[in-house]
């Protein structure tokens, strides 16, 4: 059985000198000729979510949860955990924050594994995997989009989101010598050093969610890219790619009703 993630609503709508209307399309792509905004393409937002990969500290691992009898078969020094799990979670769903960092330049996210983490222990006992990603921005914006009550400093729909789906892999000594694992992870979650591979408190190893699957919510239909992007797409984003476009709130000043990160693109 494979994981896959529930699309939800989100809106990253493309500017207008007009300003834009009222969005007319959810989970649905109209063609060029029907929309009054650049749809952009699945590589265009490829290029979009490589940045957020690397941008974003912070992801959610869903998992399954095993049967005791496919538990109890694998050696595992945390059999007494399962002893206490309550009944009836074999088959359900649950997912989990964890820290990512973007490594390596395949867009492979990197993974310090836990053993006794429930996410990493579900995997061992066979469980699919998935991540998903959303982003948050640093800034409030400049203008908001109309409501009756603005709880918030942003519409949190009005992002962009998306989940990998894929299987890990161990990554290998001389991979992470050779690639600095270790320095590029702390630098991005400096706490990480007190469970590093070797530490007293938790057994824990490097690995890579290698992406099978590309899952992607740009925004509304009518103005943004919903769908699968092809894995190839993904990969070969280069980082020149990634790093020559910004998202809604990397800057302040920005509208929420706007994105002009796709004004200058020639893809």
């Amino acid at each position: 059985m494979r994981l896959f993630p529930i699309p939800f609503l989100s809106l990253l709508p493309l500017s207008s000198a007009a300003g834009p209307p009222a969005p007319q399309h959810i989970f649905t792509n109209p063609s060029t000729s029907t929309s009054e905004f650049k749809i952009p393409t699945s590589y265009e937002s490829a290029i979009l979510a490589r940045r957020i990969l690397h941008l974003t500290p912070l992801g959610t691992l869903s998992t399954i949860f095993p049967s005791y009898h496919h538990a109890f078969s694998q050696p595992s020094p945390s059999i007494s955990s399962l002893e206490r799990r309550p009944a009836g979670l074999e088959g359900m769903p649950i997912g989990l924050m964890d820290y990512i960092a973007d490594c390596e330049s395949t867009g492979d996210p990197t993974i310090l594994a836990i053993n006794i983490a429930t996410s990493f222990k579900n995997v061992a006992s066979g469980s699919n995997i998935s991540l998903s990603i959303n982003w948050t921005p640093p800034y409030p914006p400049k203008t908001r989009i109309k409501s009756a009550k603005n709880t918030f400093e942003y519409s949190a729909a009005n992002l962009p989101r998306f989940s990998l789906l894929g299987y890990l892999e161990k990554i290998s000594p001389k991979e992470v010598e050779a690639k600095d694992i270790g320095s590029c992870f702390t630098k991005v979650h400096q706490d990480a050093k007190y469970w590093l591979p070797g530490n007293k408190v938790h057994e824990s190893e490097w690995v890579r969610l290698v992406v099978e699957e590309v899952y992607w919510i740009g925004g509304f239909g009518d103005r943004a890219y919903i769908g699968w992007i092809p894995v190839d797409k993904w990969r070969n984003v280069t980082s020149q790619e990634w790093e020559g476009v910004r998202l809604p709130g990397e800057k302040k000043g920005w509208r929420e009703w706007g994105a002009d990160i796709f004004g200058q693109w020639e893809l």
